[in-house]
């Protein structure tokens, strides 16, 4: 029985490209803590996520994050 989901973290640039930033496999109990998370934090930088789409054909989780600007 498969216990996680690959998810994909793509990041919305200033000038409206998608850029990938990250993909891993998330377990079971990273997946629910998102339905309680609005921000992530990957590689040190920290995103609000704002949307999230089931990509069905690639059996994969795609994330669009946008960067938090820190004063």
């Amino acid at each position: 029985m498969d216990n996680g989901m690959n998810v994909k973290m793509l990041e919305k640039k200033p000038d409206g490209t998608i850029e990938q930033i990250d993909e891993r496999s998330w377990s079971r109990a990273m997946m629910a803590a998102l339905e309680h998370a609005n921000y992530i934090v990957v590689g040190g930088r920290e995103f609000e996520a704002v949307e999230g789409r089931l990509n069905v054909d690639e059996g994969v989780l795609e994330l669009l994050l946008v960067p938090v600007l820190n004063d």
